[in-house]
């Protein structure tokens, strides 16, 4: 298994907002966390993506890293409760996937989880931020729009099982907002 180099700082002081998101650990995802982050993908979306593309994005792919969300609860073994995979293309952190457990949504996990990849991705010298998330999806919407993405572009019914469009969303992070401070102390509170 290939090692990708992620700046500690970038996960580590994560600010908690509820008693359950204080045992909330942002991490590089492993190999052992695959079963639980399979399981996070299929409660989650209609077309989850088979074990063999986390495996091979997590192995093979130079250009890709996974972070989880692994919350810590007494006397029960961590739990894999988040999961998000960037695409590194050139100066663009592609967001290949973003998901949440359904019994830890409203938590700000994806929140943290897409903080954490974007600190990463300006880091390891991405400009840009781009995904596609589907047109039906208003929450998911909300989520990148409060994180300053704009819808760019549209793919007609990218999504085979209900024929949805995809929205192509992209954020430039190398903007200053008009009182100079830079995109991420713009985001900064987001993940609170």
């Amino acid at each position: 298994m290939r090692e990708i180099p992620i700046p500690a700082s970038s996960w580590e002081s994560l600010p908690a907002s509820t008693p359950e998101a204080e045992a909330l650990t942002i991490r590089p995802m492993r190999m052992r966390d695959l079963a639980q982050v399979v399981l996070v993908d299929r409660l989650s979306f209609s077309l989850p993506w088979p074990e063999s593309a986390f495996r091979y994005e997590l192995v093979d792919n130079p250009h890709s890293f996974i972070l989880v969300a692994e919350l810590a609860q007494a006397e029960l073994e961590p739990q894999v409760i988040g999961v998000i995979v960037i695409w590194e293309i050139l100066e663009e952190a592609h967001i290949a996937t973003l998901a949440v457990h359904p019994d830890y949504r409203r938590l700000a996990v994806a929140s943290k989880l897409l903080l954490a990849a974007l600190r990463i991705s300006l880091a390891r010298g991405a400009r840009l931020a781009t995904l596609e998330v589907r047109s039906k999806n208003g929450a998911a919407q909300g989520l990148y729009r409060r994180f300053h993405f704009e819808v760019v572009g549209c793919r007609p019914r990218y999504y085979r099982d209900d024929n949805d469009d995809a929205l192509i969303m992209t954020v430039d992070m190398h903007q200053v907002d008009n009182q100079g401070r830079l995109y991420l102390e713009m985001v900064r509170g987001l993940a609170e």
